[in-house]
């Protein structure tokens, strides 16, 4: 046990986590060249694609020390946008040991310093690696400078490298098997072995990722999950190279996957223990805090007939997910959907990918909402994240929505903009501070729902990309929160309604209108489309009838014929409004809902 290491890489975005990960598996031979390529922990196209990563990814290697001592390295490479913290505090409860890569460039960010404080929560060693030495603006010394000031971190410790050009691996390795410590435990005691990760294989259930805390785990050993107390017969176990390997038995100290025969993803939770069902363990491990989550969204299947697949995937997703909430939902425009949370936007989009590329499912998502409380004038409390229940105005006291300090880095010449944009957002309590020459730490207390449609989008244009944001959740506050209604000929679309502060009701409802006014087909009578609240209209579009020109026929005369016909075409077409229902196809669904999230 003594020469095993679980460590894992925390940092901030696009400080080169991934691309450590990689140089550390090339120096061990942890794949061959031939099958080697880059990230390639990130195995998701989604993670590819857009450059980040999303899932926590695990592999075990192998290293001979200067010393000539074989070690095996267990690494968990993990994410570095806020959206999946949760995926982090998971990694970290398997590790005795973290590298926490610094930019040389960017220095110090907000989710370094948030991540930092995660891994000092669970008592981790800590060992700074200054990354991108390399480039031109590096500043090696002064990000240096700011690992002793702001992260308290003793900078004689740090290992400087540049893992896209390969300086400095073997100097990384060195520090993790001399300054991080090996894991606790006695193989002999009653096993226990905490689930960190799940996967679903299609042929072999669901595959376990586990750290074994204490005690021996071997295959055909009848095991126990201590959240279900369901025994099943351990089928195989081993560690995870980039490949699975099998092997007879996973000892205390060990990171690995376990296969049991589970079929039904219901049956295990993410965090629970796995113990002996002869000798069983006298407690279970402490499990992970629930994610709770901020961000809420209806998801409706485009075609009614995928609702079961849906269901399955949600379900599948979840496991390997355990951020993502749902419930059954329904709506009478767009039929039977499920109203999941997300921890942030960013969740929600690879959320809403995954489903699409993973398990072939066309959705449609109604606008992003944040959970409301209410105060109601007999005195009871509700939680509302559905506009679908928001309950009668005159039975409302006082409503709250959630509050967080947004924290942004940026350079100094971008302040006035970004304090700007805060002040469009309804920030409160901007403050700022010089972290170093030209670097400014900006923090301001915002509505979380200001922050959910596009405000990350314009800090990073209006910083030219170099503004990084990072918040925390604070508390409620008091708000004057109105339900906004989309009528379309007088008739409610339900899929649209949203709860808004009323100061910003009306640009909203114009925006959901003209979206409409260009998406719905003309009919044969004139449509009106109209943001209420309540019986108020704050917002119209009217898209005009297809009108045929019943005055071609006359020819001079007095001018009382042509405005006969007029009066009688007229006529027609208010009785064609009255009888006349307006179909809404999907696109124009989906061109609102879109743009919305988008814009």
């Amino acid at each position: 046990m003594k020469n095993i290491r679980n460590f894992c890489i925390i940092a901030h975005i696009d400080h080169g986590k991934s691309t450590l990960a990689d140089r550390l598996i090339q120096r061990c031979g942890g794949v061959a060249e031939r099958e080697f390529r880059d990230q390639i922990l990130d195995s998701m196209d989604i993670e590819r694609e857009r450059g980040i990563t999303i899932k926590s990814n695990t592999i075990s290697l192998d290293y001979r020390a200067k010393d000539g001592i074989e070690y095996q390295l267990n690494l968990i490479d993990t994410p570095g946008h806020v959206d999946f913290s949760h995926e982090v505090r998971r990694s970290l409860m398997s590790c005795e040991g973290a590298l926490l890569v610094v930019d040389a460039a960017q220095g110090v960010e907000a989710q370094t310093l948030a991540n930092l404080y995660l891994a000092l929560e669970y008592d981790l060693e800590i060992v700074p690696v200054v990354n991108k030495i390399d480039l031109p603006s590096a500043d090696v010394d002064g990000v240096l400078e700011e690992i002793q000031e702001d992260l308290g971190l003793d900078p004689f410790d740090a290992v400087q490298c540049s893992a896209k050009k390969g300086i400095g691996i073997d100097e990384v390795l060195e520090a993790v098997v001399t300054k991080l410590p090996p894991p606790k435990g006695d193989p002999e005691a009653p096993l226990q072995a905490l689930i960190f990760d799940a996967q679903y294989d299609m042929y072999r259930g669901v595959v376990l990722l586990v750290r074994v805390k204490e005690g021996t785990i071997r295959t055909g050993q009848k095991a126990r999950l201590m959240h279900t107390a369901k025994d099943y017969v351990i089928e195989e176990v081993g560690l995870r190279r980039i490949e699975r390997v099998k092997r007879k038995s996973l000892e205390a100290g060990d990171v690995g996957y376990v296969i049991a025969g589970i079929k039904a993803v219901r049956e295990i939770a993410i965090g629970d223990t796995i113990t002996d069902s002869e000798r069983p363990a006298a407690e279970a491990l402490a499990g992970y805090k629930e994610a709770k989550p901020v961000v809420f969204s209806s998801m409706y299947p485009i075609s009614s007939d995928d609702y079961p697949d849906l269901t399955k995937a949600l379900d599948k997703l979840a496991l390997n997910d355990a951020a993502l909430t749902f419930e059954k939902d329904s709506s009478v425009a767009l039929g039977f959907g499920f109203r999941c949370g997300f921890l942030g936007l960013l969740h929600l989009e690879v959320v809403q990918e995954r489903l699409q590329r993973e398990y072939g499912l066309s959705l449609l998502l109604s606008a992003p909402s944040v959970r409301y409380r209410m105060e109601l004038v007999d005195g009871t409390e509700v939680s509302i994240d559905n506009p679908a229940l928001y309950p009668d105005p005159t039975h409302i006291e006082q409503a709250y929505e959630p509050y967080i300090k947004a924290s942004i880095l940026m350079p100094e010449r971008y302040i006035g903009a970004v304090m700007e944009l805060c002040r469009d957002r309804r920030g409160e309590q901007t403050t700022f501070s010089y972290l170093a020459v030209g670097r400014v730490e900006l923090t301001s207390e915002l509505p979380l729902a200001e922050v959910l449609f596009d405000f990350y989008d314009r800090l990073k244009s209006l910083t030219q990309g170099y503004g990084s944001f990072d918040y925390e959740v604070l508390d409620r506050r008091p708000t004057d929160l109105v339900k906004v209604d989309i009528l379309v000929n007088d008739e409610p679309v339900d899929a649209l309604s949203q709860l808004v502060h009323r100061d910003k009701a009306r640009g909203r409802a114009l925006h959901y209108c003209e979206r409409l006014a260009d998406t719905i087909p003309r009919q044969q009578f004139k449509i009106k489309i109209q943001g209420v609240i309540g019986g108020k209209v704050i917002a119209r579009s009217t898209i005009n009838p297809y009108r045929k020109d019943v005055t071609a026929k006359c020819y001079g005369g007095d001018i009382t014929r042509k405005r006969k016909l007029l009066e009688k075409q007229k006529a027609g077409k208010k009785k064609m409004m009255v009888v006349g229902s307006v179909e809404i196809p999907q696109s124009a669904f989906i061109a609102v809902l879109k743009s919305d999230a988008g814009s």
